[in-house]
C-alpha cells in the first residue's frame, strides 16, 4: 500500500526501514530484482559534498550511510529510490549519490588503469563495464566527472580527484579529431576537444 512522506518521515519508520535494508551474507544486495510497491517520498537528501540528510540533519553514522547506499537504485524515470524487497522509498539527491574522493593509477598506456573510491566504501575501476563521463557545468563553465558505480548510480569525482585525473590526460586522436582524454583497462574516455582545453586553460 502506497505511504506517504509524513508516514515515513519518523525515527521508528527509519528504524524499521533501517531493519528491512539490512540483508544477511556479504555483497551487495540485489536490489535490480526487486520490484516493490512503491511506498512515498522520504524526508532524506543526498547533497553535492556526499552528505546525507534526514529530516534535515546530517546522517552522522558512516555506518548506516553505508548501509542505505548498497539499497539505492536509480530507475528509468530519473529518481533515486531506496528499495527493500517489501518497498521502494523515494529520496532527493541533489547531484550525485556519490563521491570518488580517491584515485589510484597504476600502469601505462593502454596497460593503465584507475581506481577510484567512494565515500561510501565502493571500488570501481574504471572500464568500458564503469565508464567516466565528463560535462561542463552550466553555472560555473567548470568540468565536471563522473563514474559510473553500478546500474545508473554515478559517482561525482571530487575536485582533488578530478585535478589528479586531468594530471594523466593526454591528446589523442578520436573519430580523426585531437582530444583531450584518458585512458583506463583499455578503455578511452575523452574529457574534451584539445581546442576546448586551450578555452579552458585560458
Amino acid at each position: 500500500m502506497a505511504g506517504s512522506e509524513d508516514t515515513l518521515g519518523d525515527a521508528a519508520g527509519l528504524e524499521a526501514l533501517i531493519s528491512r535494508a539490512a540483508t544477511p551474507g556479504k555483497g551487495l544486495p540485489p536490489v535490480d530484482k526487486w520490484n516493490p510497491d512503491f511506498c512515498g517520498d522520504l524526508d532524506m537528501e543526498i547533497k553535492a559534498d556526499g552528505t546525507w540528510f534526514y529530516m534535515g540533519t546530517p546522517i552522522g553514522r558512516q555506518p548506516l550511510v553505508r548501509l542505505f547506499s548498497t539499497v539505492l537504485r536509480k530507475d528509468a524515470d530519473g529518481r533515486t529510490y531506496l528499495v527493500t524487497p517489501v518497498e521502494k522509498v523515494g529520496i532527493r539527491v541533489e547531484d550525485a549519490p556519490f563521491l570518488a574522493v580517491e584515485l589510484d593509477v597504476s600502469g601505462e598506456g593502454d596497460e593503465r588503469v584507475m581506481t577510484f573510491r567512494t565515500n561510501v566504501g565502493d571500488i570501481i575501476e574504471a572500464s568500458a563495464e564503469n565508464p567516466l563521463r565528463f560535462v561542463i557545468d552550466t553555472i560555473n563553465g567548470g568540468l565536471k566527472p563522473y563514474l559510473s558505480v553500478r546500474g545508473r548510480l554515478e559517482a561525482l569525482l571530487a575536485r582533488p580527484v578530478m585535478y589528479e585525473l586531468v594530471s594523466h590526460g593526454e591528446e589523442l586522436t578520436i573519430d580523426e579529431k585531437p582530444m583531450f582524454a584518458v585512458r583506463s583497462k583499455g578503455a578511452v574516455f575523452p574529457i574534451m576537444s584539445s581546442g576546448e582545453l586551450e578555452v579552458q586553460s585560458q
